[in-house]
C-alpha cells in the first residue's frame, strides 16, 4: 500500500511565492510571503513538513525565517526554519507540492486560486490561469424567492 499523490507527484511540484515583508521581533525573523492556507493548507492543516528555499538568494547567508502567509489565522508555513537571507521581493520555493497545492486550494476568504506552470525541458507552459474576480463571482445570483 502506498499513497499515490505523494509517492507519484509530491516532488515533481514547486510552490513559488513572492516574499512582501521582512520583519524583525524581539526573538523571531518574519518572512511574509503573498499567499495563504487557501492556496497551500497542507502546513497548517497537518503540521506537515516542507523544505523551504530562496530562489533569489540560494547562496545568502542562512539565518532562522518564520514564513508567514496573509491570512491571520495560524497562517504559517514554516517555523525558525534556516533559510539563506530573506530580503522583500524574494522569490521562495516551497518543495513537494505537487500532490497538495492546487488540488488542496479553496477561494476561502474570497482569495484567487494561483495559476500553475508546467516546466519541461527547462521550458514554462502555463497550463492554468490565476483567477479573476469573475471566477470568484462566478454561479452567484440575486433572485427574490
Amino acid at each position: 500500500m502506498f499513497e499515490p499523490g505523494k509517492f507519484l507527484v509530491s516532488e515533481a511540484g514547486q510552490f513559488l511565492v513572492n516574499v512582501n515583508v521582512v520583519k524583525q521581533t524581539t526573538s523571531t525573523v518574519f518572512a511574509s510571503i503573498d499567499s495563504g492556507l487557501n492556496h497551500f493548507i497542507r502546513p497548517m492543516f497537518y503540521d506537515a513538513y516542507h523544505h523551504i528555499e530562496n530562489l533569489s538568494n540560494p547562496k545568502g547567508k542562512e539565518r532562522f525565517y518564520t514564513v508567514v502567509g496573509y491570512i491571520c489565522e495560524t497562517d504559517t508555513f514554516g517555523v525558525n526554519r534556516r533559510i539563506s537571507e530573506i530580503s522583500e521581493g524574494d522569490i521562495l520555493t516551497i518543495k513537494n507540492a505537487g500532490a497538495y497545492c492546487f488540488s488542496m486550494a479553496s477561494n476561502y476568504n474570497s482569495r484567487y486560486r494561483p495559476a500553475e506552470v508546467l516546466v519541461n525541458n527547462g521550458k514554462g507552459y502555463l497550463i492554468r490561469k490565476r483567477e479573476t474576480i469573475e471566477d470568484l463571482l462566478r454561479g452567484q445570483e440575486l433572485v427574490e424567492l
